[in-house]
């Protein structure tokens, strides 16, 4: 009996390890920004995200049942975002002399980066390219080839693009050189592509010491309650096999708590001996 007992315990432990889940790394080197705004994210599409410090960043873990529907949820908000370079490091000299083809490309690099990173700022975009061309002249006595720009900006509904698409044209004509003015704002092209996942509405509440999601506090509840039943179903058969191997607990629970309790001692279970009858007295 006791050692059944022990195996049902081991495998109620081992169920109970199992249920919790393997946990693994989603992202790894994130800076705690871009780490915040992901587990907004994650847990926006009810997936339980957890951020912890390593000496390359910030790591994201998620669990591995959950590690699908989390990439198609962070792919769809544009996260984790690309790096962007600002003027300041992209004009970082690293030799003495830098030759205009390179003073070039790290012009429109930086000014490319830098309204990329404006345009993210707008409500409801997640992801923002913007490709720059300056004027150049292509061969001598050819005409110099005017500016211009293309804009792509990943978007998650709702966005009022007649309202959206005027401001970027504005905002990027005004910052390219060549660009001013309504002609200029001709030359941006601008293109708006909306995610197709869009986040559920999920509600969040509290079991205990866990925050799950109210669709599955019933289930956890659940869980909890038929753990406990077999706890107890165990302690009791653990008190029942205590009492049987050790009558005088029985007795002593007996003159205790002032029950009688089904179970016999030994001197109970030993059978009663009828007593001598007295010598009767002769006439």
């Amino acid at each position: 009996m006791p050692m059944t007992m022990g195996r049902l315990s081991a495998l109620l432990l081992l169920s109970l390890l199992c249920a919790c889940g393997k946990v693994v790394d989603l992202q790894s080197g994130l800076k705690d920004v871009d780490a915040n705004e992901m587990v907004t994210v994650l847990n926006r599409h009810g997936i339980d995200a957890q951020k912890r410090t390593t000496k390359e960043g910030v790591a994201l873990s998620v669990k591995d049942t959950d590690i699908s529907r989390a990439t198609e949820a962070l792919n769809a908000a544009g996260l984790p975002r690309r790096n962007l370079s600002n003027l300041g490091q992209v004009f970082k000299k690293e030799g003495m002399i830098s030759t205009p083809l390179e003073e070039r490309v790290r012009y429109i690099h930086g000014l490319s980066s830098e309204l990329e990173y404006t345009l993210q700022q707008f409500d409801h975009v997640v992801h923002a390219r913007v490709h720059v061309v300056l004027p150049e002249r292509v061969a001598p006595g050819e005409p110099i080839m005017p500016s211009s720009a293309a804009v792509f900006i990943k978007y998650v509904p709702p966005l009022d693009e007649d309202m959206v698409v005027p401001r970027v044209r504005k905002l990027v004509a005004s910052s390219i050189p060549g660009l001013s003015g309504e002609e200029g704002r001709s030359k941006v092209s601008v293109v708006l592509a909306a995610s197709e996942l869009t986040a559920p509405a999920v509600e969040w509440t509290t079991v205990g010491p866990f925050h799950v999601m109210a669709d599955s506090a019933g289930s956890l509840i659940g869980t909890f309650t038929g753990i406990i039943a077999v706890f107890a179903l165990v302690l009791l058969a653990m008190l029942f096999v205590i009492l049987q191997l050790h009558p005088k607990t029985a007795d002593w629970m007996r003159k205790r708590f002032g029950k009688a309790l089904p179970l016999k001692t030994d001197d109970e279970a030993a059978p009663q001996t009828p007593a001598p009858a007295a010598p009767q007295p002769s006439n």
